[in-house]
């Protein structure tokens, strides 16, 4: 009996045996040999390299097609990042408003979820099939008297920067939209209620109860979109030449980390050098948000759920 009871305590390493065993092999290795292979001169050619310090590193900052690559990824992620946590925070104050009733919110839902289930593989073959010089806008546009002749719409830097921007965007806001309502909803309403017995408007509710009790919640949206947006490949590298034509305009980082790797001699300590500064980069900002957006107080929810719940209250015994 009490080897058996021995046993029983280890039950819980055996349940989570199979994540860590996960974790370590496809997970914290990778990341390891990532960070050891940009030392490193080791190219696909000679499947060998020597160790060559911080020469990798101090190519990569002396490169400016590297600093373009920067510059493009943040610039394409904040373009689509703003609009987009401003349309969820709207659209989802909108549909949690009692006061508004909106009907049908769970298909409203569904609809706006539903480019983020489409591959990003197809949904930028089908961008570029739409924009080519014999595709269906040029036709539309020529046919409408928009225009007097087709146009290389992905000839141009503004347009396709532009392009690419909304694909992000468009994909990825329905998500944002079902998690900070997740957040709004979890808030107690007699909070709202006793706003509203004070005489408190929309807007500073909004201001005042829903945006500091939904830090939590914009912590891990900040987050998480900043990784996903530091590792956008896919939609760019398949818009144009793979290259991020035109002039390099949607190259980003892992654009050009994957050039180096599938380069003539397979670059793979110059590639992983890309990864190890998009890494440290990523690591660096998002920190940073922890940071800034860090609760002051740990008590702040508590505190405000304590102060409105009593002047609640209060009102009730009036």
């Amino acid at each position: 009996m009490r080897y058996t009871k021995i046993n029983r305590n280890y039950y819980g390493y055996f349940f989570i045996a199979p994540f860590i065993i996960a974790f370590l092999i496809f997970g914290l290795y990778p990341v390891y040999n990532t960070l050891a292979l940009s030392f490193t001169d080791y190219t696909l050619m000679t499947r060998s390299g020597k160790n060559i310090g911080f020469q990798n590193f101090q190519a990569l900052l002396a490169d400016p097609l590297f600093l373009k690559a920067i510059g493009n990824t943040w610039l394409i992620w904040m373009l689509n990042f703003i609009p987009q946590i401003g349309v969820a925070l709207l659209l989802s104050a909108w549909f949690t408003n009692n006061r508004l009733k909106i009907k049908a919110v769970g298909i409203w839902r569904a609809i706006f979820y539903l480019p983020n289930l489409i591959m990003p593989v197809t949904i930028a073959v089908l961008f570029n099939a739409l924009f080519s010089f014999y595709g269906p806008v040029n036709q539309i546009m020529v046919r409408a008297g928009f225009m007097s002749e087709a146009m290389h719409f992905l000839q141009n830097v503004e347009v396709t920067r532009a392009i690419v921007v909304f694909i992000q965007w468009w994909m990825w806001f329905g998500q944002t939209i079902i998690i900070v309502m997740a957040g709004m909803t979890s808030i107690p309403v007699h909070l709202y209620e006793a706003a509203m017995v004070d005489g408190a408007t929309a807007a500073q509710m909004f201001r005042r109860i829903t945006l500091p009790l939904l830090k939590p919640i914009l912590i891990y949206i900040f987050v998480t979109s900043l990784v996903g947006g530091m590792q956008m490949f896919d939609v760019p590298y398949l818009m144009t030449d793979g290259r991020g034509a035109p002039s390099n305009s949607i190259m980003t980082n892992n654009i050009l980390m994957y050039m180096k790797f599938s380069s003539s001699r397979g670059h793979i300590g110059a590639a992983s050098a890309v990864g190890v500064l998009t890494f440290i980069m990523t690591t660096i900002c998002a920190l940073g948000i922890f940071f800034f957006l860090r609760d002051r107080d740990d008590s702040n929810f508590d505190k405000t759920v304590k102060r409105w719940s009593s002047f609640f209250k209060n009102k009730e015994k009036e």
